[in-house]
């Protein structure tokens, strides 16, 4: 029985041996960021065993790997929910300012520019919840809805409520969640809606052993389209805390409500990933009605994801940055950028233009929040004004650029929304909008601290040890 036991300890040492091998040799080999792949190396040879979980779990690059296929798959399937450009393109004289940006989404995302919306702004979360939920009692034909999270509390429930009664009103009801973002939803909470016909989905679930591998990437996007004639698309979810505040206080976030044609690339958007999740649609043209024309502005809806070729709206923003001639005023609630944007910033600010960056003073997440602070010291040095938002929880995602470029959606200015979600932005190009994008934050500005050069270098070693840990997490988070 000992030779027995010996012999088995060798061999469970071997596996263990050859597996973390083989692990660092596929690690290298995807040649990904060596900042990246280091912080992996070390997670396996810091943490044995636990290192193998971490990395099986969050660390496999699946754009490269190509592991994720469904969703390419259907897109194919359904291309003729997307209008192509290239001609629309080819025809229209575009201002200068904006046609490298507008043709970088064409070719790296297939995105079609929509004109003649309109688009209304809400920078608060009780009159976001108004509008959306007047908006989807208002549905006469289809409500199709899309959310990370969805909180089983008094939003949720007033939500699911919504939903139950316009599906027994006959209304087409079609609504897909994260499955971690939403993992505390329950049969409870669940049921009543699918016997009342609404149809639902998880995104991703993590049914072991199949999908365990794929826990680290998640649908963070948030889409309403109502009828194909109205949508709305921002970081918002839903949850009590964008209405009541918590602990945090305020959650102070920024949500767009389209009508005319964008409303369609919202509707692209979500089909697609209705695709995605395993379900189908016969007749896709209903949900196409041909749209109003207001003012004259330009709009491409953004997707990006592990499933596509090129990290789309990371791409978009760095163009967007280094083609700024005047100002970047961005609100982000976890600023931890890739060397790419880091180094577009400081060299936007370094040529003289005016960068502020507006981050949260206090964050629902350790880790991030001194993640955040981690990369302060290098945007001052460079003259990036930075803001701590202090009235409550700031989760806005906006960026507006020489008062005409903007962008809003789900996207955070950090590795795992570049790399790793299912995110969606859009990019408009408009002064009107620009300018309301603009004087929202510089509201915001009345509520925040700016960060001087010398007091932040004040602060003490314990500080900058906490934030030299979380910046070791940052390619992870």
């Amino acid at each position: 029985m000992p030779l027995f036991s010996q012999i088995l300890t060798y061999v469970l040492w071997g596996l263990y041996i050859f597996t973390t091998l083989s692990t660092i040799v596929v690690i290298l080999l995807e040649n990904r960021n060596p900042v990246r792949s280091l912080a992996w190396l070390l997670v396996l040879l810091l943490l044995p065993g636990l290192g193998l979980l971490f990395y099986a779990a969050f660390g496999q690059s699946f754009r490269q790997q190509k592991i994720i296929r469904k969703k390419t798959i259907h897109r194919d399937k359904s291309r003729n929910l997307i209008v192509s450009t290239k001609s629309a393109l080819d025809k229209k004289k575009l201002p200068s300012s904006i046609s490298s940006l507008a043709k970088l989404l064409l070719e790296n995302s297939d995105a079609h520019i929509y004109e003649d919306s309109d688009i209304q702004i809400y920078a608060e979360g009780q009159e976001t919840f108004r509008a959306l939920f007047e908006s989807m009692h208002n549905a006469k034909n289809h409500i199709h809805v899309e959310f990370f999270i969805i909180e089983v509390d008094a939003i949720g429930y007033q939500f699911r409520d919504i939903l139950i009664n316009k599906a027994r009103e006959g209304v087409e009801v079609r609504l897909i969640f994260d499955y971690w973002g939403s993992f505390g939803l329950k049969k409870s909470f669940l049921q009543p809606m699918s016997d009342a016909g609404v149809i639902f989905h998880s995104f991703l679930p993590a049914k072991f052993p199949v999908f365990a591998h794929k826990i680290n990437y998640r649908n963070h996007r948030k889409i309403v389209v109502i009828d194909g004639k109205i949508g709305y698309l921002g970081g918002i979810n839903i949850a009590k805390r964008y209405y009541y505040g918590d602990h945090l206080g305020a959650w102070r976030d920024t949500v767009l409500r389209f009508e005319g044609s964008a409303v369609h690339g919202l509707q692209s958007t979500f089909l697609l990933d209705w695709y995605f999740v395993g379900a189908t649609v016969e007749d896709t043209k209903k949900y196409f009605p041909k749209p109003q024309q207001f003012n004259p502005n330009r709009t491409q809806i953004v997707y990006s994801g592990p499933d596509t070729d090129w990290e789309n709206i990371m791409q978009a923003i760095f163009t967007a940055v280094t083609r700024a001639e005047k100002h970047i005023y961005i609100h982000t609630p976890y600023f931890m950028p890739t060397d790419v944007i880091s180094t577009a910033l400081q060299t936007a600010a370094l040529k003289g233009i005016d960068v502020r960056l507006m981050i949260p003073d206090k964050s629902d997440v350790w880790l991030a929040h001194f993640g955040n602070y981690s990369y302060i010291d290098e945007m001052l040095k460079a003259g990036v004004r930075v803001f701590l938002y202090n009235d409550g929880f700031l989760h806005s995602k906006a960026i507006v650029i020489d008062d005409y470029i903007s962008t809003v959606g789900t996207t955070n200015m950090d590795f795992r929304s570049y790399e790793q979600n299912f995110e969606v932005n859009a990019f408009i190009y408009e002064k009107e909008t620009a300018l309301r994008l603009k004087k929202h934050f510089l509201n915001d500005i009345k509520k925040c601290e700016e960060i001087s050069p010398e007091k932040w270098n004040k602060r003490s070693k314990w500080q900058r040890l906490r934030e030299s840990f979380a910046r070791l997490f940052s390619p992870l988070m």
